[in-house]
């Protein structure tokens, strides 16, 4: 059982210790971040077709800061859709940040060209994944096609995990992937986002709990004061145990408007809705098991 002063930390009511259990000083690691020059940056300008526009910069140097004033000791940036595959920002960030950043690139399955283009920056840049969308509907990967199972063995031949962004209806278009890539191992972002879907349709993405090759980020971990004002409380307990500290990640928190404090707070409010882990197993999630699988420190 936690100590009174460990649950305390976990709820926030006592500041938040990046090392939650002397017994097991995991690095702190945030696996999921978004990157941007702005809007009147030309030397990396958005995509002709980007979905959005970020208008202020979240730079790398700004990212290192404020992880140091929060304790965070390394962190992925996560490619983001306003610059399509063009990897050039991401290139930038990753080396400003030397080996405290690593990265997950960004390829359409669609295009002739991804896997071999997947390949060759594997090899140029420190990338953990590659990051697939199922969220727009005018924006779906070709599930069922030879595309995406090619994109898919071309993560698997980089030693690249796929990462799987998708409102949960989507979730089955996956399910075979999954079960045939069993060495590439998946990272399912934003607790597979359970509040954009029906119960029935998240159950899809908790029976993957089963595939040991799957790993879940509680990430962009939703707050019941906004849109859909739900608590997350139940749905984070839920995947806890279903997958077990060794593949829960945590992520969150850094954006433009970020400060050192604002983004060890995010990291305390997510502790508070895993009070009922162990110290141990907490360190696991805000940092042990992404240093594990992605090769952080070494």
């Amino acid at each position: 059982m936690p100590t009174r002063r460990e649950f305390l930390a976990a709820a926030g009511a006592l500041p938040f210790a990046p090392r939650l259990a002397a017994a097991d000083p995991a690095p702190v690691v945030d696996t999921h971040l978004h990157c941007f020059a702005g809007k009147d940056d030309p030397k990396f300008p958005y995509h002709t077709d980007a979905p959005y526009r970020p208008a202020d910069p979240a730079t790398p140097e700004h990212l290192l800061a404020c992880m140091k004033d929060a304790g965070v000791d390394f962190a992925v940036v996560v490619h983001p859709e306003p610059y399509a595959d063009d990897h050039r920002y991401l290139e930038h960030c990753l080396a400003v940040g030397k080996k405290k950043l690593k990265g997950t690139c960004l390829f359409f399955a669609d295009r002739a060209d991804a896997p071999a283009r997947l390949k060759e920056l594997a090899k140029a840049l420190p990338l953990v994944a590659v990051r697939v969308h199922a969220y727009n509907p005018d924006r779906l990967p070709p599930f069922g096609k030879p595309e995406l199972k090619a994109l898919w063995q071309a993560a698997a031949d980089a030693g690249l995990a796929v990462q799987l962004h998708f409102e949960p209806r989507y979730a089955d278009g996956f399910e075979p992937y999954i079960k045939e890539f069993k060495d590439a191992r998946v990272f399912v972002d934003h607790l597979g986002r359970p509040f954009q879907g029906t119960a029935k349709e998240h159950a899809v993405v908790l029976r993957w709990a089963k595939f040991d090759h799957v790993v879940m980020k509680l990430s962009a971990v939703p707050n019941d004061s906004t849109y859909p004002h739900r608590d997350p409380q139940p749905v984070v307990k839920q995947l806890t145990e279903a997958f077990g500290a060794d593949r829960l990640m945590f992520g969150g928190g850094f954006g433009a408007a970020a400060t050192g404090k604002s983004y060890r707070a995010e990291r305390e409010r997510v502790a508070g809705l895993l009070a009922h882990l162990s110290a141990a197993d907490r360190a696991k999630v805000f940092g042990g098991t992404a240093v594990k699988l992605m090769g952080f420190g070494s």
